[in-house]
């Protein structure tokens, strides 16, 4: 399957297990009168092996070589697992790492798990299931850069095209995306 064709067929696993109409509170606290539900995606076996080879197909062409993989738990959590697996499955291994939502309250303490995986000042690429203003991203770029890594691309599967790539932009981390809400539904 080449790249369009699997394009076209997330998007049809994103319209069918994914995308919902009706009335929501989306995580920003603003309502919506429709809701992408990624992780009903992104857990389906193809959903997500589809997620992490066109996630891998950005990462891999990144203008900074990316050392590895990551996100705010739990949206994150099997993307970056996939495109961890993909990345070794095509010969160019990219660890993955987990941010938490609270600091770890014992052990270590960290924020991040997998940091032993990941190349010190590396450059890291940041994925989501869904950016609608971009809050998390905000926090996860914060602590990551806090330890040390240098954030050199933030994607998404679906970019609800509600201001949340602007907000990336303006502190200098441009939002790439497979699909934007108007690509996904018009």
């Amino acid at each position: 399957m080449n790249t369009a064709d699997e394009r076209k067929r997330l998007k049809e696993l994103l319209l069918e297990k994914s995308y919902r109409e009706g009335t929501f509170t989306l995580t920003s606290g603003k309502t919506s009168d429709f809701y992408i539900d990624g992780k009903q995606t992104t857990l389906d076996a193809e959903g997500g092996y589809l997620c992490g080879r066109l996630l891998f197909e950005l990462i891999k062409n990144a203008p900074e070589k990316i050392s590895s993989v990551g996100g705010m738990t739990l949206g994150a959590d099997p993307l970056v697992t996939a495109v961890s697996i993909v990345s070794h499955l095509e010969g160019s291994p990219i660890p993955a790492f987990i941010v938490r939502k609270e600091a770890k309250g014992h052990g270590t303490g960290n924020y991040i798990e997998g940091k032993s995986n990941l190349e010190p000042g590396g450059y890291v690429a940041l994925v989501e299931d869904v950016v609608t203003t971009s809050g998390t991203l905000v926090k996860v770029i914060e602590r990551v850069e806090n330890e040390g890594f240098k954030v050199g691309l933030v994607v998404t599967v679906v970019d609800r095209e509600e201001g949340g790539a602007e907000v990336l932009a303006q502190s200098g981390y441009p939002l790439q995306s497979i699909f934007t809400r108007t690509e996904l539904v018009g």
